[in-house]
C-alpha cells in the first residue's frame, strides 16, 4: 500500500481581484485548489467569463481537473445608501427603516431598505441585525412603509449593509428574476455547480435546477443552507440538492453564535445521510486576508470541519481580495492533511442502509467493506456520470478513489467529492478487463500505485452508460505494473 497521505479533503477558493494577476491561478492550482468559486454578487458576465475561460486555461497548464461554481446573489436584503456614505448611531435613538423605492438618501435617523415588503414580515419585538449583526435593532412600531425601530448598540453604518431577521421568517423566495437571468449566464459558461443563496425548501432547488436545465446546463445544484427556515426544512432541502453548503455567514446572523456548530455539525450528517457532497464554508481563515498565517482558532475550525465528514472547505475573502492567496489555500490543505492523518473515520458497515435497490450502491458498500477489512492501495472507478464516485465517497473511506470517465464536465464535478480523484479515460471499444489493466497501468505510470498493492476495479457489464455500474473485481498489481487476478466477485 502506498504510504504517502494523499489528501481527500477538497478545497474551494473563490476568484476576485487578488487571483487576476499572471501566474496566480497556476500557483493557487498547484497549492491545491480543486474548484473556483465565482461570485456572481459582483462583477459582470464579462468578468465572470474571463475568469472561467482563465481557469480552464491555468488548469490545463497544470494538468489537472478543477470545477467552476456559480454562486448567486439571491435575495439579499440590504439598506440603502447614506447622503454621507456612513453614519453613527447611538444605543436608545430611533432608527427608521424605510421601504419605499424613491426613500431619500440615508442619515442619522432614517434609511431605505432594498425589500420593499419587509414591514409586513416584522412585528413590534423583533429584532433585526445589519452588517453580520453589528448594529442591533430593536422594531417598536410598522407604520406603513415606514418601520420604527430602536437601536440597541453603539456602531457605525455604512452602505449597502445586510440586513437579517433574528430568528428568521422573511417571506421572500430564493430566486429573483436577476438570479434566473444569471443562470442563463452560467450556463453559457459552462459551469459545473450553480449555488442558490437563501433558500428555503426543496421548491427553491427544483425551481433553479429547471431553470438551469432550461438553458442547457447540467451542473450541480448547490443549495446554501444560511436560513432559519432551511434549518426547519433540512431534510427535504438536502434531498432535493445535489452538493449542500453550510454557509454560516447569514446562518449565523439568524440563528446566532451558540447554535452554529451544532448546526454544522447537524447539516454535514444529514448531506452524509443522503449521499450529498457538503461544503463548509465563511471565514475559515479569515484572518489570512492581511496575515501570512492562520490563527490556532481557524486552524481548529478547519480541522473540526474535516472531522465532522466535510467533503470540502471554502475560502472566500482569503482568496478574493485577500493579501496571501496561494498561503491561504497552503494552508488550508496544510490542515486538511494534518486532520485527516490523525482522525480516521471508521464507517459502521451495522448502520449502513440495508435493502438496497440498486446495483451500483451495493457494488459501493462491498468495495468499502473490502478496503477496510483487506487493506487495498486504491479503488479504480470506471464512471460515465460520477454516481460511482459519489456513493464510494460518501462511505468516508482513508482508500483513494481514482475515478475513470472520458465526460468532462463529470470529471469536474467529481473534482469536489471528498476522497475522490477524476482521471480523463475513454473506455470505448473496450471490454472491462481491459479498462480495467488499462486504467491500473495508468495509475501505476503516474506513481499512484505500485506493485503489492491490492486494488477493487468496478464497472458496468456494459459500459458507457448512465448508472450501469454492476461488477467489482478484486485485483493486484504486479511487478510489471499490470493488474492480475481478474476473477469477477
Amino acid at each position: 500500500m502506498t504510504s504517502t497521505h494523499q489528501r481527500r479533503t477538497k478545497i474551494l477558493a473563490t476568484l476576485g481581484p487578488a487571483t487576476d494577476a499572471p501566474g496566480v491561478l497556476e500557483d493557487l492550482i498547484r497549492a491545491g485548489v480543486n474548484v473556483v468559486r465565482l461570485n456572481f454578487s459582483h462583477g459582470s458576465p464579462d468578468g465572470q467569463r474571463e475568469r472561467a475561460e482563465a481557469v480552464r486555461a491555468a488548469a490545463a497548464k497544470v494538468g489537472a481537473e478543477v470545477g467552476i461554481l456559480a454562486d448567486l446573489p439571491g435575495p439579499k436584503i440590504r439598506i440603502e445608501r447614506f447622503a454621507a456614505g456612513k453614519v453613527y448611531l447611538k444605543a436608545g435613538a430611533r432608527f427608521d427603516l424605510v421601504a419605499d423605492e424613491n426613500a431619500p438618501p440615508g442619515d442619522e435617523t432614517q434609511v431605505g431598505v432594498s425589500y420593499l415588503g419587509l414591514p409586513g414580515d416584522v412585528a413590534p419585538g423583533d429584532t433585526l441585525l445589519l452588517d453580520d449583526g453589528m448594529m442591533q435593532l430593536r422594531v417598536v412600531e410598522v407604520q406603513g412603509q415606514r418601520i420604527i425601530t430602536e437601536v440597541l448598540n453603539e456602531a457605525a453604518l455604512s452602505d449597502r449593509k445586510g440586513l437579517n431577521k433574528q430568528g428568521g421568517g422573511l417571506s421572500l423566495g430564493a430566486l429573483t428574476p436577476h438570479d434566473h437571468d444569471l443562470i442563463a449566464v452560467a450556463a453559457d459558461i459552462g459551469v459545473d455547480f450553480i449555488a442558490v443563496s437563501f433558500c428555503r425548501n426543496a421548491a427553491d432547488m427544483e425551481e433553479a435546477r429547471a431553470s438551469a436545465r432550461k438553458h442547457g446546463s447540467q451542473a450541480h445544484i448547490v443549495s446554501k443552507v444560511e436560513r432559519s427556515e432551511a434549518i426547519t426544512n433540512l431534510k427535504e432541502v438536502v434531498g432535493a440538492s445535489d452538493v449542500v453548503m453550510v454557509a454560516r455567514g447569514d446562518l449565523g446572523v439568524e440563528v446566532g453564535d451558540a447554535e452554529l456548530p451544532g448546526l454544522q455539525k447537524r447539516i454535514i450528517r444529514e448531506a452524509i445521510e443522503q449521499n450529498k457532497v457538503v461544503i463548509t464554508a465563511t471565514q475559515m481563515l479569515q484572518s489570512m486576508v492581511d496575515s501570512p498565517l492562520p490563527t490556532r482558532a481557524e486552524v481548529m475550525d478547519v480541522a473540526n470541519a474535516v472531522i465532522d465528514g466535510t467533503d470540502a472547505v471554502m475560502l472566500s475573502g482569503e482568496t478574493a481580495a485577500g493579501h496571501y492567496p496561494v498561503r491561504a489555500v497552503e494552508a488550508m490543505a496544510r490542515i486538511c492533511v494534518g486532520a485527516e492523518r490523525s482522525f480516521k473515520m471508521d464507517t459502521d458497515f451495522e448502520a449502513a442502509q440495508r435493502n438496497l435497490q440498486r446495483a451500483d450502491h451495493a457494488i459501493a458498500m462491498a468495495t468499502m467493506f473490502l478496503s477496510e477489512h483487506i487493506g487495498l492501495g486504491g479503488v479504480v472507478a470506471l464512471t460515465e456520470s460520477g454516481g460511482t464516485a459519489n456513493f464510494l465517497s460518501r462511505f468516508r473511506s482513508s482508500v483513494p478513489v481514482y475515478a475513470f470517465s472520458r465526460d468532462d464536465g463529470a470529471r469536474r464535478r467529481m473534482a469536489l467529492m471528498r476522497g475522490v480523484t477524476p482521471v480523463a479515460f475513454d473506455s470505448r471499444g473496450m471490454v472491462p478487463r481491459e479498462a480495467a489493466r488499462a486504467s491500473i497501468l495508468h495509475l501505476v505510470q503516474t506513481s499512484r500505485l505500485k506493485a503489492g498493492d491490492k486494488v477493487v476495479f468496478t464497472s458496468g457489464e456494459h459500459m458507457e452508460m448512465h448508472g450501469a455500474t454492476n461488477t467489482l473485481r478484486l485485483l493486484e498489481v504486479g511487478e510489471d505494473g499490470r493488474a492480475s487476478g481478474l476473477g469477477e466477485l
